[in-house]
């Protein structure tokens, strides 16, 4: 069963006099339960527009969009915010953490908007289960400037997993880490995938669509590629060879210790 199904999907913004800008220009796409999908295009070609109409933040000029069989284009703003909290589950590239809270009350805040409230015995259960779920059971009262980098994208992929999404929707989410840790949270995504979790996300890195399972390219609004990755390379193989290549290169190079 198709979980996403976009059908000649067109956007056009306009703003006063400027002239209309065509972002998506008859988009049509389905995306089964259970894929790996990364979207690629360099910057205009109609990959953001792309994921944030299917993400349920905006909607399309025309065309048809179902998201898990449920109509989408024709909803309200706050039909969309509904059907959103209730099926999608949202990744960024800059992690957007409040600061000033612990990585469980990161995590506790989608429940806070879900349509379905639970009691704050269940929030805090299912929030310390998603933290335990992405390896930081540890780190429940840590802020966010006392996580790596790494720690702070895990914390934002527990947050989107606690309202137990259909879908994971992930923007740039390594692009500010280093090569071993974005490997780390592409091992993550592939160990979501294999218990089922339909994941999109966007890349301008070649390196991570080794991991996925098909690639879209888009060029110019237009879906220019699709093409399935045959054999999907293993993060779980990459980190360990990576973390080989960096104790190698520590003890070739070892750090000079201060008096």
């Amino acid at each position: 069963m198709a979980v996403i199904d976009l059908r000649d999907i067109h956007k056009v913004y306009s703003s006063g006099t400027a002239a209309e800008v065509h972002a998506l220009r008859g988009v049509s796409l389905t995306v089964k339960r259970g894929e790996f999908v990364a979207i690629m295009g360099s910057s205009g070609s109609g990959k953001s527009t792309l994921m944030n109409l299917i993400g349920c933040l905006d909607r399309p000029s025309s065309g048809d969009y179902l998201l898990d069989g449920e109509p989408v284009a024709r909803l309200s703003k706050a039909g969309r915010s509904d059907l959103r909290s209730r099926k999608i589950g949202f990744v960024f590239q800059d992690f957007h953490l409040l600061p000033r809270t612990s990585a469980l009350e990161n995590v506790e805040l989608p429940m806070l908007y879900h349509p379905d409230r639970v009691g704050a015995r269940e929030m805090r259960d299912r929030a310390l289960q998603a933290l335990a779920d992405v390896g930081l059971a540890d780190r429940s009262s840590h802020h966010p400037s006392q996580l790596s980098g790494g720690q702070q994208q895990r914390v934002a992929i527990a947050r989107a997993l606690v309202n137990r999404p259909s879908i994971l929707l992930a923007d740039e989410p390594t692009g500010n880490l280093d090569t071993l840790t974005g490997a780390e949270i592409m091992q993550l995504f592939q160990q979501l995938n294999q218990d089922g979790l339909t994941i999109l996300l966007v890349t301008h890195e070649p390196e991570i669509c080794r991991f996925v399972k098909r690639i879209l390219v888009m060029r110019d609004g237009r879906l220019q590629s699709d093409k399935p990755v045959p054999t999907p390379a293993s993060a779980a193989e990459a980190v360990a060879r990576l973390r080989e290549e960096r104790a190698r290169e520590d003890r070739e190079d070892p750090q000079p210790v201060l008096p």
